[in-house]
């Protein structure tokens, strides 16, 4: 008995560009769920529906008493569905596309696992009250998503062959020494979240247990280092003559960190005001995607089916 997923790929073959599209369409989506996620937070939404999974113990959805707060906290929630429409669009494409890619739907059905251990942890959230440790989790987790997300859009374009490096080996460790520095500023962001303003809720939730003010110097230092390591490899990649299109990539990562650290900075000494931070978020995730996206164009992935023939004279007299 076939299974859904055979039914339709034996029924419909995706061009290329709409499986990479449907691809995208989960990292855009992860990066929404991110922004509305952080938007949820600094409107004092967080406890907008009062449990899990139902919004109050007697309605499903959010009721006209918990007013606005209950419609932000609701129609993030709402926006999972939509995020796991996305999830799934690309779980089918990659499923359709021929020949069939069998590393494309693992990657596809891992970002739907994750969506679906992130909403219980989104849920447990709710249920400890906003606690930061499992606020700075979820969000760790979602990051997590974005992270599969951004590697399935990439192996998208290319082959299943085994890699071929673009660059010496110092150079791609370079490059995955940035991604590892990356993750650690971004987890370093949710110990400034956690014990600083924005808690998530008008009531006294919580918070880590250090000053804010000191956790950011901190997260700014990991920063400034990142930004150094960045410069060094835009360089490096001249000197060794590396491609123009991963050239392009370690532009993309220095400009993006270089509004990361002006929007840090100024919303830092301007005592945080939510709009700057949510700039902040989306800045981290674009910087989080042009870090992997740097390391992964650093080798080349080639298909492993063998080429098509070149049409013989008496093919072409058919």
């Amino acid at each position: 008995m076939q299974t859904p997923l055979a039914f339709i790929a034996q029924r419909w073959t995706p061009s290329p560009r709409i499986v990479r599209r449907a691809a995208l369409s989960a990292v855009v989506m992860s990066v929404i769920i991110i922004i509305t996620g952080g938007a949820v937070r600094l409107t004092g939404s967080g406890l907008g529906c009062d449990t899990w999974p139902k919004c109050t113990d007697d309605s499903l959805i959010a009721t006209a008493e918990q007013g606005f707060h209950g419609a932000i906290e609701f129609g993030n929630r709402m926006l999972t569905y939509v995020l796991s429409a996305a999830v799934g669009w690309a779980i089918i494409a990659a499923r359709s596309a021929k020949p069939r890619r069998r590393s494309l739907t693992r990657l596809g059905w891992t970002q739907f696992w994750l969506v679906m251990s992130n909403a219980v942890i989104g849920g447990i959230t709710v249920w400890m009250g906003l606690n930061p440790w499992t606020v700075a989790g979820h969000f760790l987790a979602a990051n997590a998503l974005l992270t599969v997300a951004t590697i399935t859009w990439v192996r998208v374009g290319e082959g299943d062959a085994a890699p071929k490096p673009r660059v010496p080996a110092p150079v791609r460790k370079l490059a995955w020494g940035i991604v590892g520095v990356s993750a650690v500023l971004i987890a370093l962001g949710t110990t400034v979240t956690g014990a600083g303003k924005h808690a998530g809720d008008s009531s006294d939730v919580p918070r880590m247990p250090w000053d804010w003010t000191n956790a950011a110097h901190v997260h700014a230092a990991a920063a400034w280092l990142l930004c150094g390591l960045a410069l060094a490899m835009w360089l490096i990649l001249r000197v060794v003559d590396a491609p123009d299109d991963t050239r392009a990539r370690a532009r993309d990562l220095i400009i993006l960190l270089a509004a990361q650290g002006v929007i840090g900075y100024v919303q830092f000494f301007a005592g945080v005001p939510e709009l700057l931070v949510a700039l902040h978020m989306l800045c981290s995730s674009l910087m989080w995607i042009a870090a992997l996206r740097l390391a992964l164009s650093l080798r080349e992935r080639p298909s492993a089916s063998p080429e098509i023939p070149s049409r013989t004279p008496e093919m072409a007299a058919l």
